[in-house]
């Protein structure tokens, strides 16, 4: 039977679909004459998903479709479905005012109806795709993958159509030997409704492939919707330049999706890829890696990647990251600022040495200090997102204070209109160190259920435990009522206010001491 390969990508936010793209750019490498179609229901209206997807596949007939669910995430700190999740939960669990509390509830009620709505539909279209399939070709399998499924592959096993092959991580060499006719069960996947997938299949560790530079020539033939992400000038168009996060941050799940070994792309094949773009009217460009510079070992990786930009002539893009600040160096700064990186974001989580210890981060927080004074000489004048993440294990107020005094030194580096405060409260996910935490101190139950959205476990997987979480539920209430337009900024004005501000040094300093509560004993 000759194979079709049908690459659905389920409705989501218009974020440019790289997985989709990479997949169907391996296989045509590896097997020029296997049609594809990239099939992209971000660009179709809700009222026509079905239908579309019926035109789709009574066109192409595919053998195999594989469906790419990128989001299935609960607690997103900031607006989504049908409003702000984290204003809804905090309304609803902190405020005082009964029609504070009432409006929370609605507002709750919503979400949990669109995020239901959404989970079933995308079901819903999964089945509905392969049982179309199967009128023209009988044979036809369905894989699904993505990230929403690789956090979620256990739950979503006995929801899916027997004989879906549900994948985890990265899923190339999986089609390779799905098309070869080889014994594909030894790949980070497992069938479902044929057995249970193995214990800890997503720490299994992927195995490494050479990446060459996307083939967009062949992506536009195959993608009729590749426009769609060509019309905003504004749009930033994700390129991968590496896989994998060595890091053991408490609440992270990229390490265990992407795996621990990370996987440089030549720098030669990133430009290419680059260039393909660049050439087709893309300026702004996100590397899409866990984080751009993951350590100091990779700092020379970084530096010939941004030189041979550099050395390209693309001397009027943009581009953005994901970085770790603690690895940035004058010569890469230089460097950033001469290749137009023109956003970044930090995820340190805290401004207290003391917390980034016992979450496993493995920063140095003076270094970041130190590097982002580098940046700034180098040049840098544009925003830097900071991402902190307030209550986790072992907040106090001498803690807050010491994050505090930390944004308030950033700002000093930056200015304070160029430091925008990201605040999140974690989402506890399967697969992490927190949830090892929380499972052990019987915070939750072996048998919880981790994409339900009922309060009784929705405000235990949103990460704010008391003493202090009716503080900072109070808080951000306060601040949304302030100042709903820079929440961020509110939030740590009205901290400062209520608690003050510590000496920088006490933020930077945080002498190692024995503590059964510290994440590092789990």
């Amino acid at each position: 039977m000759e194979n079709r390969i049908l690459y659905v990508r389920l409705p989501c936010n218009p974020i440019f679909p790289i997985g989709v793209v990479y997949l169907a750019d391996y296989i045509h490498k590896q097997f020029p004459s296997v049609e594809q179609r990239i099939f992209d229901l971000g660009t179709v209206p809700p009222l026509d998903f079905a239908s579309a997807l019926d035109t789709c596949v009574d066109e192409f007939q595919p053998t195999l479709l594989v469906f790419s669910w990128r989001d299935i995430q609960i607690y997103a700190p900031v607006g989504g479905r049908g409003g702000n999740p984290l204003q809804n939960a905090f309304e609803f669990y902190y405020a005082r005012n009964p029609f504070t509390k009432l409006r929370g509830a609605i507002g709750g009620l919503r979400l949990a109806a669109s995020y239901y709505t959404e989970l079933w539909r995308n079901l819903g279209l999964i089945k509905r795709g392969l049982s179309r399939a199967k009128k023209y070709q009988p044979e036809a399998r369905a894989v699904v993958g993505g990230g929403a499924v690789s956090v979620f592959y256990e739950q979503l096993g006995d929801k899916l159509p027997k004989g879906t092959i549900v994948s985890v991580g990265e899923g190339e060499l999986l089609l390779e030997k799905l098309i070869r006719g080889q014994e594909f069960r030894d790949e980070r996947c497992y069938v479902a409704g044929e057995k249970p997938p193995r214990d800890r299949l997503i720490h299994e560790q992927p195995t490494p492939i050479e990446k060459s530079a996307c083939n967009y020539n062949y992506i536009e033939s195959i993608w009729s919707e590749f426009q769609y992400y060509l019309q905003d000038q504004d749009f930033y168009v994700g390129v991968q330049t590496k896989r994998g996060c060595p890091h053991n941050c408490c609440y992270c799940v990229y390490t265990v999706v992407e795996g621990k070994q990370v996987r440089i792309n030549p720098a030669d094949e990133v430009v290419a890829e680059i260039r393909q773009l660049y050439d087709r009217g893309i300026r702004n460009f996100w590397f899409t890696d866990a984080q751009f510079i993951p350590a100091r070992r990779f700092i020379d990786d970084a530096v010939e990647l941004l030189q041979k930009i550099l050395d390209a002539g693309m001397q009027d893009i943009h581009w953005a990251a994901y970085i770790r600040a603690d690895n940035l160096t004058p010569q890469l700064c230089d460097l950033m600022v001469k290749t137009g990186m023109n956003y970044f974001e930090i995820g340190i989580t805290s401004g207290s040495q003391e917390l980034v210890r016992k979450m496993r981060m493995g920063y140095n927080l003076r270094i970041v200090l130190e590097n982002c004074r580098d940046l700034k000489a180098a040049g840098f004048n544009d925003l830097v997102s900071v991402n902190y993440s307030f209550n986790v294990i072992d907040e106090r107020p001498e803690t807050i204070r010491q994050t505090i005094a930390y944004h308030r030194e950033l700002e000093r580096i930056f200015g304070a209109d160029k430091v925008e405060p990201a605040i999140f409260f974690i989402g506890l996910q399967p697969h992490t160190h927190l949830e090892e935490y929380a499972l052990k101190n019987n915070i939750l139950k072996p048998d919880y259920d981790p994409m339900s959205l009922m309060p009784w476990t929705a405000k235990k997987l949103l990460w704010n435990p008391e003493p202090l979480g009716s503080f900072f539920g109070e808080v951000c209430l306060e601040a949304w009522q302030k100042n709903p337009n820079d929440f961020g900024r509110e939030v740590m004005n009205i901290l400062e206010a209520r608690l003050g501000c510590a000496d920088l040094e006490e933020a930077l300093s945080a002498p190692i001491e024995s503590n059964k509560k510290q994440l590092v004993t789990v």
